[in-house]
């Protein structure tokens, strides 16, 4: 499936490279011991499959390529072709990665190893050991399922579902993925940041955290407009950003990066949300159905709140941060600062020290695998913050108070029943060539 990040996050993947030094399967009784999960020595050749070759895909390949391990992309798969040839053209480009290797050595995906259509995703899974997943998160849940029911470890992008039956369904995987001892990343990459890990280690600093405040506030993403040959289904999912079955709105898509700090930080998630938004001055046909702000207030069992806020509008404030307050001090994720209430300086991060966690959460997983070690199990907290946004949206569109226990259980399923190029996306336009939107007040969860 076609995953293009969108600019902004393409962008800032980049960027930080620049500026910084760098459950069909059944539960086994016993660790499952293969080629898949271990390997002996230094000649044993780590096989990798793409699946979803967009913007997304194409950087978490090159970052799979460009770890110490003895690793060969050997199967891609993606919904469109056009997106596989394009992936496959750059990542076969003359890149040479930071101990002087070329990338183009470590890939082997002849003609009959390219995938493509919906069922593409299951011969690519077959071929390899560890499995890529990036493809826009409504298929995250359907893909993950298959790679962990056939033993494939995992890196798989955020976020990992847009709706509570995928949640469940990742959530079931995840367990069967424990049982066999299969080491699950997920690309919630501040886990994976230095300054992030020190400020967690003096968390203590600043006592208990009793509120914190997120922000994911920028101009938006890109816009893919209708073409005059495409089904229903092919166009949303071009522009799939503006579909909830596809994307889960901007704060499931984005957003999800700052509530997963503040729940890794509370260690814990919360109990109930409620919040307002809606559709300002994204309103045109292509955008589809999400909306354009989102303001959340979340509470988690101890009491404490986090006052969170994304927002897509050109000429806007723009910031991308988490705040922790404790009862000592606060917490100044993006700065990597750490002060007493008064503003004293009680730590700061040396940014000399800071690393490019997107290429670290691809060398601590393949480190991990070469060496047969177990260490990695991201999938359940990935989707236990993944639904955090989905009850944020959920508090979003209804304009009610959502408890987290009504909302993982009230089997909310966006997905279509059938994957057919000729099916009907559960989201379909009126005469008009608009879609319905949420209206608080109006809108209602079981």
């Amino acid at each position: 499936m076609n995953n293009d990040a969108s600019k902004l996050n393409a962008t800032s993947r980049r960027s930080f490279v620049k500026q910084s030094t760098v459950l069909a399967g059944g539960i086994l009784a016993a660790p499952l011991f293969s080629s898949a999960n271990f390997f002996s020595g230094a000649d044993d050749v780590i096989k990798i499959a793409l699946v979803g070759c967009g913007g997304r895909g194409t950087g978490a390949a090159m970052q799979a390529l460009s770890t110490k391990q003895n690793i060969k992309l050997v199967a891609m798969a993606d919904a469109f072709r056009d997106n596989l040839d394009n992936c496959y053209k750059e990542l076969t480009a003359d890149n040479i990665n930071e101990t002087g290797t070329n990338l183009r050595s470590r890939i082997d995906v002849p003609e009959d190893r390219k995938f493509t259509g919906f069922d593409g995703y299951q011969k690519a899974i077959a071929l390899a050991d560890v499995v890529l997943l990036a493809t826009p998160p409504g298929f995250r849940p359907l893909h993950f399922e298959e790679a962990i029911n056939k033993g494939k470890h995992v890196f798989m992008e955020k976020p990992v579902a847009t709706d509570p039956a995928g949640i469940q369904k990742v959530i079931a995987a995840a367990a069967i993925a424990k049982q066999k001892k299969l080491n699950v990343v997920v690309g919630l990459q501040r886990r994976y940041q230095n300054s992030y890990l020190e400020l967690f280690k003096r968390k203590n600093l600043v006592g208990d955290i009793t509120s914190a405040q997120a922000w994911w506030n920028n101009d938006g993403v890109w816009v893919r407009p209708r073409k005059a040959d495409q089904t229903e289904m092919e166009y949303q999912m071009r522009n799939w950003y503006y579909f909830n079955w596809l994307c889960g709105d901007h704060i499931t898509e984005q957003h999800v990066h700052n509530l997963d700090v503040v729940n890794w930080f509370k260690d814990g998630y919360p109990v109930k949300a409620q919040g307002m938004g809606g559709r300002q001055v994204r309103k045109g046909k292509d955008h589809g159905e999400i909306f354009d702000h989102h303001f959340v207030e979340f509470e988690y069992a101890d009491g404490s709140v986090l006052n969170s806020q994304c927002r897509h509008i050109p000429g806007t404030m723009s910031k991308v941060d988490e705040l922790l307050i404790g009862t000592k001090g606060k917490i100044y994720c993006g700065a990597g600062k750490i002060t007493d209430l008064k503003g004293k300086a009680l730590y700061e991060f040396d940014n000399k020290k800071e690393n490019n966690p997107y290429q670290t959460e691809h060398d601590d997983l393949f480190a991990a695998i070469a060496k047969g070690e177990y260490k990695f199990w991201d999938a359940e907290r990935g989707a236990k913050s993944t639904m955090t946004s989905i009850l944020g949206r959920m508090a979003t569109y209804s304009g009610q108070t959502v408890e987290w226990d009504k909302a993982i259980n009230s089997g909310l399923d966006l997905q279509p029943k059938v994957f057919d190029w000729s099916a009907l996306p559960p989201i379909k336009p009126n005469a008009d060539g608009f879609y319905d939107i949420a209206v608080p007040g109006k809108t209602h969860y079981a």
